[in-house]
Protein backbone atom coordinates (compact mmCIF):
# COMPACT_ATOMS: atom_id res chain seq x y z
CA UNK A 1 0.00 0.00 0.00
CA UNK A 2 2.67 1.95 1.08
CA UNK A 3 4.15 1.99 -2.68
CA UNK A 4 0.92 2.04 -4.22
CA UNK A 5 0.66 5.10 -2.41
CA UNK A 6 4.04 6.62 -3.67
CA UNK A 7 2.92 6.02 -7.11
CA UNK A 8 -0.32 7.68 -6.62
CA UNK A 9 1.28 10.58 -4.91
CA UNK A 10 4.13 10.94 -8.19
CA UNK A 11 1.40 10.52 -10.64
CA UNK A 12 -0.14 13.51 -9.44
CA UNK A 13 2.75 15.35 -8.35
CA UNK A 14 4.79 15.00 -10.95
CA UNK A 15 7.61 17.79 -11.30
CA UNK A 16 6.74 20.63 -14.25
CA UNK A 17 8.82 20.86 -16.89
CA UNK A 18 8.95 25.08 -16.12
CA UNK A 19 11.50 25.85 -19.58
CA UNK A 20 7.99 25.23 -21.01
CA UNK A 21 6.51 28.30 -19.36
CA UNK A 22 9.48 30.13 -20.35
CA UNK A 23 8.50 34.04 -21.96
CA UNK A 24 4.78 32.88 -21.37
CA UNK A 25 2.40 35.27 -19.58
CA UNK A 26 0.35 34.52 -16.50
CA UNK A 27 -2.87 34.89 -16.92
CA UNK A 28 -4.38 37.81 -15.47
CA UNK A 29 -8.17 39.42 -15.57
CA UNK A 30 -9.05 42.89 -15.48
CA UNK A 31 -9.09 44.50 -11.97
CA UNK A 32 -12.27 47.05 -11.85
CA UNK A 33 -10.82 47.96 -8.73
CA UNK A 34 -9.17 50.60 -10.68
CA UNK A 35 -12.36 52.07 -12.53
CA UNK A 36 -13.84 51.67 -15.92
CA UNK A 37 -11.07 52.15 -17.62
CA UNK A 38 -11.89 50.44 -21.43
CA UNK A 39 -8.58 50.47 -23.37
CA UNK A 40 -6.78 49.15 -20.28
CA UNK A 41 -9.51 46.49 -20.38
CA UNK A 42 -9.24 45.35 -24.17
CA UNK A 43 -5.73 45.44 -23.63
CA UNK A 44 -6.07 42.96 -20.34
CA UNK A 45 -7.31 40.57 -23.08
CA UNK A 46 -3.89 39.28 -23.86
CA UNK A 47 -3.80 37.78 -20.78
CA UNK A 48 -7.25 37.10 -20.13
CA UNK A 49 -7.55 33.39 -21.37
CA UNK A 50 -9.97 31.56 -23.95
CA UNK A 51 -11.28 33.91 -27.19
CA UNK A 52 -10.73 37.10 -25.31
CA UNK A 53 -6.73 36.23 -25.80
CA UNK A 54 -7.66 35.41 -29.51
CA UNK A 55 -9.45 38.76 -30.02
CA UNK A 56 -6.25 40.62 -28.39
CA UNK A 57 -3.72 38.57 -30.74
CA UNK A 58 -5.85 39.12 -33.53
CA UNK A 59 -5.91 42.99 -32.57
CA UNK A 60 -2.22 42.81 -32.64
CA UNK A 61 -2.33 41.42 -36.09
CA UNK A 62 -4.36 43.53 -37.49
CA UNK A 63 -2.42 46.79 -36.10
CA UNK A 64 0.58 44.97 -37.71
CA UNK A 65 -1.08 44.42 -41.00
CA UNK A 66 -2.01 48.60 -40.95
CA UNK A 67 1.62 49.27 -40.23
CA UNK A 68 2.86 47.21 -43.27
CA UNK A 69 0.24 48.87 -45.43
CA UNK A 70 1.64 51.88 -44.34
CA UNK A 71 5.21 51.52 -45.37
CA UNK A 72 6.57 51.78 -48.90
CA UNK A 73 9.19 48.87 -48.48
CA UNK A 74 6.13 46.47 -47.37
CA UNK A 75 3.02 47.98 -48.61
CA UNK A 76 0.50 45.53 -47.16
CA UNK A 77 -2.89 44.99 -49.56
CA UNK A 78 -6.04 44.13 -46.62
CA UNK A 79 -8.59 41.89 -48.15
CA UNK A 80 -11.43 42.48 -46.05
CA UNK A 81 -13.90 39.42 -46.39
CA UNK A 82 -17.90 39.13 -44.96
CA UNK A 83 -20.63 36.93 -45.31
CA UNK A 84 -24.22 38.87 -45.78
CA UNK A 85 -25.28 39.12 -42.31
CA UNK A 86 -22.62 41.00 -41.32
CA UNK A 87 -24.31 44.12 -43.77
CA UNK A 88 -27.31 42.72 -42.41
CA UNK A 89 -26.66 43.45 -39.00
CA UNK A 90 -24.81 46.94 -37.53
CA UNK A 91 -21.59 45.77 -38.91
CA UNK A 92 -22.99 47.49 -41.92
CA UNK A 93 -21.64 50.90 -40.70
CA UNK A 94 -18.18 50.05 -39.42
CA UNK A 95 -17.46 48.39 -43.07
CA UNK A 96 -18.58 51.37 -44.69
CA UNK A 97 -16.60 53.23 -42.27
CA UNK A 98 -13.41 51.07 -42.99
CA UNK A 99 -14.04 51.92 -46.84
CA UNK A 100 -14.79 55.40 -46.60
CA UNK A 101 -11.46 55.98 -44.83
CA UNK A 102 -9.19 53.96 -47.44
CA UNK A 103 -8.83 51.40 -45.03
CA UNK A 104 -8.92 48.36 -47.31
CA UNK A 105 -7.36 47.66 -50.50
CA UNK A 106 -10.09 44.98 -51.51
CA UNK A 107 -13.28 42.98 -50.40
CA UNK A 108 -14.86 40.06 -51.24
CA UNK A 109 -18.72 39.70 -50.28
CA UNK A 110 -21.78 37.34 -51.17
CA UNK A 111 -25.09 38.64 -53.25
CA UNK A 112 -26.74 39.50 -50.32
CA UNK A 113 -23.52 41.37 -49.00
CA UNK A 114 -24.27 43.87 -51.93
CA UNK A 115 -28.12 43.88 -52.04
CA UNK A 116 -28.56 44.59 -48.27
CA UNK A 117 -26.22 47.28 -48.21
CA UNK A 118 -28.42 49.37 -51.14
CA UNK A 119 -31.73 48.14 -49.45
CA UNK A 120 -30.73 49.73 -46.74
CA UNK A 121 -30.46 53.61 -48.55
CA UNK A 122 -34.04 52.87 -48.87
CA UNK A 123 -35.51 51.32 -46.40
CA UNK A 124 -34.82 49.68 -42.78
CA UNK A 125 -34.23 46.21 -41.27
CA UNK A 126 -35.80 45.81 -38.00
CA UNK A 127 -35.07 44.16 -34.67
CA UNK A 128 -37.05 41.04 -33.79
CA UNK A 129 -36.37 37.83 -31.88
CA UNK A 130 -34.83 34.15 -32.81
CA UNK A 131 -37.78 32.47 -31.83
CA UNK A 132 -40.62 34.58 -33.84
CA UNK A 133 -42.82 32.12 -35.68
CA UNK A 134 -41.82 31.59 -39.13
CA UNK A 135 -45.48 30.85 -40.59
CA UNK A 136 -46.92 34.15 -39.15
CA UNK A 137 -44.03 36.03 -40.49
CA UNK A 138 -44.48 34.74 -44.23
CA UNK A 139 -48.03 35.78 -43.70
CA UNK A 140 -47.27 39.38 -43.25
CA UNK A 141 -44.52 39.11 -45.91
CA UNK A 142 -41.44 39.60 -43.34
CA UNK A 143 -38.45 37.35 -43.58
CA UNK A 144 -36.23 37.08 -40.81
CA UNK A 145 -32.49 36.60 -40.62
CA UNK A 146 -31.68 35.70 -36.99
CA UNK A 147 -33.07 38.03 -34.93
CA UNK A 148 -33.50 40.68 -37.71
CA UNK A 149 -36.89 41.71 -39.49
CA UNK A 150 -36.48 42.52 -43.36
CA UNK A 151 -40.33 43.52 -44.74
CA UNK A 152 -40.65 41.94 -48.25
CA UNK A 153 -41.52 45.39 -49.89
CA UNK A 154 -37.62 45.97 -49.32
CA UNK A 155 -37.19 44.20 -51.96
CA UNK A 156 -39.41 45.71 -54.47
CA UNK A 157 -37.57 49.03 -53.27
CA UNK A 158 -34.41 46.75 -54.84
CA UNK A 159 -36.12 45.95 -58.13
CA UNK A 160 -37.15 49.59 -58.58
CA UNK A 161 -33.03 50.39 -58.18
CA UNK A 162 -32.26 47.65 -60.19
CA UNK A 163 -34.11 46.99 -63.09
CA UNK A 164 -32.92 50.25 -64.34
CA UNK A 165 -29.21 49.13 -64.22
CA UNK A 166 -29.32 45.39 -66.11
CA UNK A 167 -31.03 47.36 -68.61
CA UNK A 168 -28.45 50.00 -68.87
CA UNK A 169 -25.88 46.81 -68.85
CA UNK A 170 -27.66 44.85 -71.55
CA UNK A 171 -27.45 48.13 -73.84
CA UNK A 172 -23.60 48.70 -73.34
CA UNK A 173 -23.12 44.81 -73.50
CA UNK A 174 -24.86 45.37 -77.28
CA UNK A 175 -23.71 48.82 -78.57
CA UNK A 176 -20.55 49.25 -76.80
CA UNK A 177 -19.26 45.63 -76.66
CA UNK A 178 -18.92 46.17 -72.65
CA UNK A 179 -17.84 42.55 -70.99
CA UNK A 180 -20.04 43.37 -67.29
CA UNK A 181 -18.07 41.32 -64.23
CA UNK A 182 -19.70 41.05 -60.99
CA UNK A 183 -16.88 43.86 -60.06
CA UNK A 184 -17.68 46.12 -62.46
CA UNK A 185 -21.52 45.85 -61.85
CA UNK A 186 -21.21 46.68 -58.21
CA UNK A 187 -19.24 49.96 -59.24
CA UNK A 188 -21.82 50.44 -61.45
CA UNK A 189 -24.34 50.00 -58.50
CA UNK A 190 -22.20 52.19 -56.03
CA UNK A 191 -21.96 55.10 -58.21
CA UNK A 192 -25.91 54.88 -59.00
CA UNK A 193 -27.01 54.59 -55.34
CA UNK A 194 -25.10 58.08 -55.09
CA UNK A 195 -25.88 57.96 -51.19
CA UNK A 196 -22.67 58.27 -48.50
CA UNK A 197 -24.21 55.66 -46.17
CA UNK A 198 -23.06 53.18 -48.78
CA UNK A 199 -20.38 50.69 -48.66
CA UNK A 200 -20.51 50.65 -52.40
CA UNK A 201 -21.09 54.14 -53.02
CA UNK A 202 -17.67 54.27 -50.94
CA UNK A 203 -16.13 51.57 -52.74
CA UNK A 204 -16.88 53.21 -56.08
CA UNK A 205 -16.00 56.76 -55.27
CA UNK A 206 -12.45 55.65 -53.79
CA UNK A 207 -12.04 53.04 -56.31
CA UNK A 208 -11.79 49.89 -54.04
CA UNK A 209 -12.55 46.54 -55.88
CA UNK A 210 -15.51 44.64 -54.46
CA UNK A 211 -15.65 40.46 -55.66
CA UNK A 212 -18.84 38.88 -55.03
CA UNK A 213 -18.04 35.10 -57.28
CA UNK A 214 -21.68 34.23 -56.36
CA UNK A 215 -23.49 37.36 -57.20
CA UNK A 216 -27.12 35.76 -58.36
CA UNK A 217 -27.17 33.72 -55.13
CA UNK A 218 -29.54 36.49 -53.53
CA UNK A 219 -32.15 39.06 -54.67
CA UNK A 220 -29.82 40.17 -57.44
CA UNK A 221 -30.43 36.65 -58.85
CA UNK A 222 -33.55 36.56 -59.00
CA UNK A 223 -33.78 40.04 -60.68
CA UNK A 224 -31.74 39.09 -63.29
CA UNK A 225 -33.80 36.10 -63.88
CA UNK A 226 -36.79 38.20 -64.29
CA UNK A 227 -34.57 40.76 -66.14
CA UNK A 228 -33.81 37.83 -68.51
CA UNK A 229 -36.96 36.84 -68.80
CA UNK A 230 -37.77 40.08 -70.27
CA UNK A 231 -34.85 41.08 -72.43
CA UNK A 232 -32.71 37.97 -72.86
CA UNK A 233 -28.75 38.28 -73.37
CA UNK A 234 -27.34 39.73 -70.60
CA UNK A 235 -23.99 37.89 -69.69
CA UNK A 236 -21.87 38.41 -66.02
CA UNK A 237 -18.33 37.19 -66.82
CA UNK A 238 -16.56 35.61 -63.43
CA UNK A 239 -13.38 35.18 -65.67
CA UNK A 240 -12.04 38.20 -65.98
CA UNK A 241 -12.60 39.04 -62.18
CA UNK A 242 -10.73 36.09 -60.71
CA UNK A 243 -8.18 37.30 -63.26
CA UNK A 244 -8.11 40.48 -61.43
CA UNK A 245 -8.02 39.38 -57.66
CA UNK A 246 -5.54 37.19 -58.20
CA UNK A 247 -3.55 39.43 -59.90
CA UNK A 248 -4.30 41.64 -56.95
CA UNK A 249 -2.53 39.12 -54.47
CA UNK A 250 0.43 38.54 -56.91
CA UNK A 251 1.35 42.04 -57.42
CA UNK A 252 1.25 42.87 -53.78
CA UNK A 253 4.46 43.17 -51.77
CA UNK A 254 2.89 42.07 -48.61
CA UNK A 255 -0.90 40.78 -48.18
CA UNK A 256 -3.30 40.46 -44.72
CA UNK A 257 -6.64 38.79 -44.88
CA UNK A 258 -9.36 40.01 -42.77
CA UNK A 259 -12.33 37.59 -42.67
CA UNK A 260 -15.99 37.75 -40.81
CA UNK A 261 -17.51 34.63 -41.58
CA UNK A 262 -16.63 31.51 -43.97
CA UNK A 263 -17.85 29.85 -47.18
CA UNK A 264 -17.08 31.51 -50.42
CA UNK A 265 -16.05 34.78 -49.22
CA UNK A 266 -13.12 33.25 -47.23
CA UNK A 267 -12.21 31.12 -49.83
CA UNK A 268 -12.08 33.54 -52.40
CA UNK A 269 -9.71 35.44 -50.88
CA UNK A 270 -7.63 32.57 -48.87
CA UNK A 271 -7.64 31.10 -53.16
CA UNK A 272 -6.03 34.16 -55.07
CA UNK A 273 -3.25 34.74 -51.56
CA UNK A 274 -2.39 30.97 -52.71
CA UNK A 275 -1.45 32.47 -56.03
CA UNK A 276 1.51 34.36 -54.29
CA UNK A 277 2.67 31.02 -51.83
CA UNK A 278 0.43 33.02 -49.36
CA UNK A 279 -0.50 35.65 -47.41
CA UNK A 280 1.45 37.31 -44.55
CA UNK A 281 -1.41 37.61 -42.14
CA UNK A 282 -4.35 36.66 -41.58
CA UNK A 283 -7.35 36.92 -38.83
CA UNK A 284 -10.51 34.89 -39.23
CA UNK A 285 -13.73 35.44 -36.86
CA UNK A 286 -16.87 33.05 -37.37
CA UNK A 287 -18.32 30.46 -35.29
CA UNK A 288 -17.29 27.65 -37.36
CA UNK A 289 -15.49 24.12 -36.39
CA UNK A 290 -13.28 22.41 -38.45
CA UNK A 291 -14.39 18.87 -37.94
CA UNK A 292 -16.92 18.51 -40.61
CA UNK A 293 -13.84 19.15 -43.20
CA UNK A 294 -15.07 22.58 -44.51
CA UNK A 295 -13.33 25.45 -45.43
CA UNK A 296 -15.44 27.59 -42.89
CA UNK A 297 -14.52 25.83 -40.55
CA UNK A 298 -10.83 24.82 -41.22
CA UNK A 299 -8.15 25.54 -38.70
CA UNK A 300 -5.59 28.00 -40.05
CA UNK A 301 -2.76 25.72 -40.13
CA UNK A 302 -4.79 23.81 -42.59
CA UNK A 303 -3.88 26.73 -45.27
CA UNK A 304 -0.64 26.52 -44.76
CA UNK A 305 -1.26 22.80 -46.14
CA UNK A 306 -2.74 24.66 -49.45
CA UNK A 307 -0.16 27.70 -49.37
CA UNK A 308 -2.71 29.95 -48.84
CA UNK A 309 -1.04 31.50 -45.93
CA UNK A 310 2.52 31.60 -45.36
CA UNK A 311 4.53 29.25 -42.46
CA UNK A 312 6.01 31.94 -40.83
CA UNK A 313 2.59 34.04 -41.27
CA UNK A 314 0.99 35.58 -38.51
CA UNK A 315 -2.21 34.75 -37.85
CA UNK A 316 -5.48 33.82 -35.72
CA UNK A 317 -8.86 32.58 -35.37
CA UNK A 318 -11.20 33.80 -33.78
CA UNK A 319 -14.30 31.51 -32.72
CA UNK A 320 -17.35 34.06 -31.78
CA UNK A 321 -20.00 36.44 -32.65
CA UNK A 322 -18.33 38.93 -35.25
CA UNK A 323 -21.06 41.57 -34.24
CA UNK A 324 -19.66 41.66 -31.12
CA UNK A 325 -15.88 40.98 -31.73
CA UNK A 326 -15.48 43.01 -35.20
CA UNK A 327 -16.85 46.41 -33.46
CA UNK A 328 -14.16 46.12 -30.67
CA UNK A 329 -11.29 45.07 -32.84
CA UNK A 330 -11.72 48.05 -35.06
CA UNK A 331 -11.94 50.27 -32.23
CA UNK A 332 -8.89 49.30 -31.19
CA UNK A 333 -7.66 48.99 -34.88
CA UNK A 334 -8.10 50.97 -37.47
CA UNK A 335 -10.24 53.28 -36.16
CA UNK A 336 -7.47 54.50 -33.75
CA UNK A 337 -4.92 54.54 -36.58
CA UNK A 338 -6.49 57.60 -38.45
Amino acid sequence: MANAGRAAHESIFKKSDKTYLKNRKPIIGYDFNQGVKYETLFDSFLQQGFQATNLARAIDIVNLMIRKKHEKETNCKIFLGYTSNMVSCGNREIIRYLVQQKKVDCIVTTAGGIEEDIIKCFASTYNGDFNLNGIELRQKAISRIGNLLIPNDNYSEFEQFLMPILDHMLKEQNTNNINWTPSKMIEYMGEKINNEESIYYWAWKNNIPVFCPAITDGSIGDLIFFHSLKSPGLKIDIAEDIQKINMLAINSLHTGMLILGGGIVKHHIFNANAMRSGADYAVVINTAMEYDGSDSGANLDEAVSWAKIRPNAQTVKVFGDASILFPLLVARTFAQNN
